[in-house]
């Protein structure tokens, strides 16, 4: 060996005992830190620009003095807030679903939406409003959420069915959410042709998706699905970032791979289910969300899953004030905007891959 060569090794050995990963950690962290900032700034926004502008030094005064019991007081704690909230609780679980499938299936494109589950929810809703049960007296206010979260269900189960006969291989059940995703498309669509006008309206302003029906109960329900479901994933983030090895390599390492699939598809599936029961199908924001963490803290599970939170949370909560602001005093449809907005980033992700490979 060379003394150039020689000095070359030392040099990388130097250089590897002065990585310090600690504030390696830290930076990472801190990048997450500043995002969460940035969510509850357009949190803030978001109850300011709502169907009627509010004065930003009023709606302080309420947060700080909780417990009044006059008009204000309830428009800002029963109708603001709720919807605020509740955008950045699902922009984080469809940002934390789409990473967690993107990872454990390997693929780019790879989100709740994508795969069926929310076009399964879809046909739940639009069945619940044609046959009318919406409309019943007793838990009508539930059916309908409850019809979209148990066909959301099915359509995991198609998927989950489908792939087993496979040994869970990523691209069949990848091949599998897309074939349920244009038959649950179309059965939506038979619904569309069988209902009345009142119920037709329904359908498709639910298929855009819609917080206005958010309300303290929802937030409850959806914030303790989500935190279960990221602390039980979260656990696993070593074992996410060894599946992008791929199979074989994450095998050798002692990962059960096939296993790790089965129990996180099924865990993000009651996410979305919950989610999408409640807020309707919005689109590319579990596309969306991770590739743009991606692009800023890289592959390492652990930094990624919270940042793809962060940035689902920022998304939608960005395009809840867009669709107010537009809306001038009407409510503009969030999954219009999220769906323009993920198309172009869409055909971003293709143009960026086709040039790398180039």
């Amino acid at each position: 060996m060379s003394d150039k060569e020689k000095k070359k090794l030392v040099d990388d050995a130097i250089g590897s005992q002065n990585f310090n990963y600690t504030q390696y950690s830290a930076k990472k962290y801190m990048i997450i830190a500043a995002g969460i900032v940035l969510c509850v700034v357009f949190f803030f926004l978001d109850v300011v620009f709502s169907s009627t502008y509010i004065d930003p030094a009023v709606i302080i005064d309420n947060l700080l003095h909780p417990g009044r019991d006059d008009i204000m007081h309830i428009i800002v704690f029963d109708i603001k807030i709720p919807v605020g909230l509740m955008a950045l609780i699902c922009g984080a679980s469809f940002g934390f679903a789409g990473a967690i499938m993107q990872t454990m299936l390997n693929n780019p494109l790879a989100s709740p939406y994508t795969l069926g589950i929310s076009a399964g929810a879809g046909f739940g809703a639009a069945l619940a409003m044609v046959t009318g049960l919406g409309g019943m007296a007793v838990l009508g206010e539930y059916l309908i959420p409850g019809s979209a979260f148990l066909f959301a269900l099915l359509a995991c189960g198609g998927i989950f069915l489908v792939a087993k006969v496979k040994g869970f291989s990523a691209d069949i059940m990848v091949l599998a959410g897309i074939g349920l995703v244009f038959f649950f498309q179309a059965l939506q669509a038979l619904m569309q042709y069988l209902a009345s006008p009142e119920a037709l309206q329904g359908i498709v302003f639910w298929t855009f998706g819609s917080l206005t029906g958010s309300d303290w109960e929802n937030i409850l329900i959806v914030l303790v699905m989500f935190a279960i479901i990221f602390l039980l994933i979260y656990r696993k983030a070593w074992f996410l970032t060894a599946m992008k090895l791929g199979d074989s390599k994450a095998a050798a390492l002692g990962i059960d791979t096939n296993s790790i699939r089965k129990w996180m598809f099924v865990a993000i599936s009651l996410l979305t289910a919950t989610c999408v029961a409640f807020v309707g199908c919005i689109g590319f924001i579990g596309i969306v969300g991770p590739h743009v963490a991606r692009m800023i803290l890289g592959e390492d599970q652990r930094f990624l899953i919270p940042m793809s939170c962060v940035c689902g949370a920022a998304i939608l909560t960005m395009a809840d004030v867009a669709s107010k602001v537009i809306g001038n005093g009407v409510i503009f449809p969030i999954g219009i905007l999220t769906s323009l907005v993920g198309v172009p980033f869409f055909f971003y992700l293709l143009l960026k891959k086709k040039k790398a490979v180039a």
